[in-house]
């Protein structure tokens, strides 16, 4: 048997690791992320571990920086990268590239149709969206009763305006049941006197995130009663609920800063007002002023006496016009029964007293045509009492029974039938 001539321990590192870096290459895995260490130089160090084996992985900063999300322990993934050996431990590793959560493709195809069908249903337009009210005394809060977000929301609120009241609802805001509780709170707060509701959660990964991205949330959030903000991750997260919702805002903080205009601010406005309306005051007492002293230099008040005087001569004036008119009028009226009088005197007596004649004739002939008889002569008969009263209406013959039927030739005597007892 020939000898074989030794390697160094670094020969053969240097072999394995091109064979496998030729042989095996650049691979996908997928796995769960444990031992996360994250050092000063940017780099990341973690295992990459399932059910029945686990890989050192390597994340350099180049690489690290043009991740969306930062890796953290527990979360699952997919790895992509290049299988190596790190030669001072003779130790393989997988050197990491891109990192993405496993399934993030589904979910965000999930995302895209559901905003889809929601932007189709009118639930982002702006036109179904409320204003936050400029003066909110009173704010309900949905979050993590634990997490950091509700701590800075708080603190926003507290150092901005004491004075505003803060209720939280203490809700799960990721993993299973998290968005059945999210909207069932946001029932229940609706019914309250609140001024407007934050919605509130930290950053995370699209997983972690999810919640806010479920139909059931969308749909509390439109139909809540109460304004509400979305202040669900970072600035660069976009959820569901932050489209739905009346104001987005990019962190938890921020939406607490919308609703906490501070005291100062407020002192400040009303300051300006009040200096405004003193300005407007002085503004316009000193018109008056003008007026009155305008007023004061006019003839009226310079000579008053004679405005009196020269009142007082034109009433006279027309005093004398309305006796002259009296006087006018008296003296056509008496020249016109004059003429009346001197007419009728002209008359000889046999022709004044044969006018008066016809003139009392026509009289009587005229009271003679509206009188009963006349009327009996025409057809008509006049219904009586025994007692000689006249009957107008039904009721009144029922009532009496006994009638008389008066006609042009004389009169008969009738009984009613049905009377009223």
């Amino acid at each position: 048997m020939s000898r074989v001539e030794p390697l160094t321990v670094s020969a053969l590192t240097a072999q394995i690791k091109e064979i496998l870096e030729d042989q095996v290459g650049e691979v996908s895995v997928q796995g769960e992320i444990s031992n996360l260490r994250h050092q000063s130089s940017g780099h990341y160090y973690f295992t990459l571990k399932d059910e029945g084996s686990q890989i050192p992985c390597a994340l350099f900063k180049g690489s690290a920086g043009r991740l969306a999300v930062a890796p953290k322990d527990g979360a699952k993934v997919v790895a992509a990268g290049e299988v190596s050996v790190y030669a001072p431990r003779g130790a393989y590793q997988l050197i990491v590239r891109s990192l993405e959560p496993v399934g993030k493709g589904d979910l965000h195809q999930r995302f895209e149709e559901l905003k889809r069908k929601l932007q189709g249903e009118g639930l982002f337009e702006e036109s179904r969206k409320r204003s936050i009210p400029e003066f909110v005394r009173r704010v309900g809060m949905i979050t993590s009763p634990t997490g950091a977000a509700v701590r800075d929301a708080i603190h926003v609120l507290q150092r901005r305006c004491p004075r505003i009241g803060i209720t939280v609802f203490g809700v799960k805001v990721q993993g299973e049941g998290a968005a059945e509780e999210v909207a069932d709170a946001m029932g229940e707060m609706g019914k309250r006197d609140f001024d407007v509701l934050l919605v509130v959660r930290g950053g995370g990964s699209l997983e972690d995130l999810w919640a806010f991205n479920e139909e059931v949330v969308a749909r509390a959030v439109a139909a809540s009663p109460v304004p509400v903000i979305s202040g669900v991750g970072h600035e660069t997260d976009f959820t569901i609920c932050d489209f739905v919702a009346d104001l987005r805002a990019p962190t938890p903080s921020v939406a607490a800063e919308m609703v906490s205009r501070p005291d100062e601010d407020w002192g400040e406005e009303v300051r300006a007002w009040g200096d405004r309306l003193g300005e407007a005051t002085v503004e316009f007492l000193q018109e008056k002023k003008r007026r009155v002293t305008d007023l004061a230099g006019s003839y009226v008040f310079r000579e008053p006496r004679k405005m009196v005087e020269m009142s007082g001569q034109r009433v006279d004036e027309l005093a004398v016009q309305l006796l002259r008119g009296l006087e006018t009028g008296w003296r056509y009226r008496k020249q016109y029964v004059q003429g009346l009088l001197g007419r009728w005197a002209a008359l000889r007596p046999e022709r004044r007293f044969r006018e008066l004649s016809l003139r009392v004739q026509a009289a009587a002939d005229r009271l003679r045509a509206m009188g009963p008889e006349e009327t009996l002569k025409r057809g008509y008969a006049l219904i009586q009492t025994p007692d000689g009263k006249l009957i107008r209406k039904v009721k009144a013959a029922r009532d009496q029974g006994d009638l008389v039927v008066r006609f042009v030739d004389g009169k008969v005597e009738v009984k009613v039938k049905g009377k009223r007892e």
